[in-house]
């Protein structure tokens, strides 16, 4: 459990400036148990108050300053600009990000530390700058950005860098702290063991750039795992790609990553699948699971005989379009090909054959939002 310390003693607030009032916090263990695995820390507004983070929200503070600045730094703040945080927790980013920006939009959700937000920056002189959003992330509306730079909850990850790559909202850049092992699939390759969908869809619209390491010994409380700094920059130019169909696609090919794809393809479920969704194509037809919220990347779970009982019609154009899927990938040499050693403009290649073949992964007819959608595109 964690105390925050009175401030030093020194100049009054009106006479630092943010980062003198930044030092002026101490973070120290509070014998309390708290009995949940989190941390406590005392603020000033009551004496005896507490206030409790808890792990499980990845309620993580980074108090590292050197690491701060050079978090701010990388991130290539313009004086003018406006700056989107996600998850500012009691404002050690807030108030480095201030000194940068024209103005700063902290999305948080929980109410005890956006109290305690503002009252840091209020002490700094500079709560003009700073608007506040108590709500969810993943439901709350932006309003115009430049930059995020932000400490995101772990949990939201996926969800929000989806949000963000394919959201309305333009932006130069988004500099994130990320769980480790996450930061790492979303810059995996093709032919890296962690390459997976997650990868291959943020790669359609953005370039990633790994910065920096961040030991879990910074944070406080510690979380179990390490953490990495990654900056992600949406491309100029994107593919002229249905982003339906796009997602509906990776989400066939990846759901078995190390499978070939003439072995994915021959399945009687995918078939099936696949034909019912190509009959729905241009047709008011309804299909539900364009692209689910997880996906397996590996070669376990779903077998090739899975229990299914065909019609005997549908027997026979199952067969049909059965040689009509075989025959886009061995006449373009993509029979004994594996997703995860596949460029995106390798399968951006392949999906539009397919759909010059009149094969489809979404139903054409049903128009989606595709910010909304972003929500569960790049879970994998």
């Amino acid at each position: 459990m964690l105390r925050v310390l009175k401030p030093l003693s020194g100049l009054s607030p009106k006479q630092q400036s943010i980062g003198q009032l930044q030092s002026r916090y101490r973070y120290r263990r509070h014998p309390k148990n708290d009995g949940g695995g989190g941390g406590v820390w005392k603020t000033e507004e009551k004496k005896d108050g507490y206030l409790q983070l808890h792990k499980s929200k990845g309620q993580h503070l980074l108090t590292n300053q050197r690491i701060l600045d050079s978090i701010v730094r990388k991130s290539a703040i313009k004086p003018t600009d406006t700056v989107l945080e996600i998850g500012p927790g009691t404002g050690n980013l807030t108030l480095k990000l201030l000194e940068a920006a024209q103005r700063v939009v902290a999305v948080e959700l929980d109410k005890r530390m956006v109290e305690v937000l503002q009252k840091r920056v209020a002490e700094s002189g500079v709560q003009d700058r700073l608007t506040v959003i108590c709500k969810d992330a993943l439901k709350a509306e932006f309003p115009p950005f430049d930059l995020v730079v932000a400490n995101i909850p772990y949990g939201i990850s996926s969800p929000l860098v989806a949000k963000l790559v394919y959201g309305a909202r333009p932006f130069r850049s988004a500099t994130l702290l990320l769980q480790k092992e996450f930061a790492r699939r979303l810059l995996a390759k093709p032919g890296d063991s962690e390459f997976n969908r997650l990868a291959v869809n943020v790669n359609l619209v953005a370039d990633v750039e790994f910065f920096m390491d961040v030991s879990k010994r910074e944070f406080v409380p510690s979380p179990k795992v390490d953490s990495s700094v990654v900056i992600i920059r949406p491309k100029a130019e994107i593919p002229n790609v249905d982003l339906n169909e796009w997602w509906a696609f990776t989400k066939a090919c990846f759901c078995k990553k190390n499978k070939t794809l003439g072995a994915t393809f021959k399945q009687k479920k995918k078939v099936m699948e696949l034909l019912g969704m190509s009959k729905l194509a241009g047709s008011n037809g309804d299909s539900k699971d364009y692209i689910s919220g997880t996906d397996n990347d590996d070669d376990e779970g779903e077998s090739d005989e899975e229990e299914f009982s065909p019609s005997p019609c549908s027997e026979m154009g199952a067969s049909s379009f059965k040689e009509k899927l075989m025959g886009v990938l061995k006449s373009s040499d993509f029979e004994d090909k594996r997703p995860s050693k596949l460029s995106n403009e390798e399968l951006l290649h392949l999906l539009a054959l397919f759909n010059q073949a009149g094969i489809y992964f979404h139903d054409q007819s049903k128009s989606r939002n595709a910010e909304n959608e972003s929500l569960t595109v790049a879970y994998s």
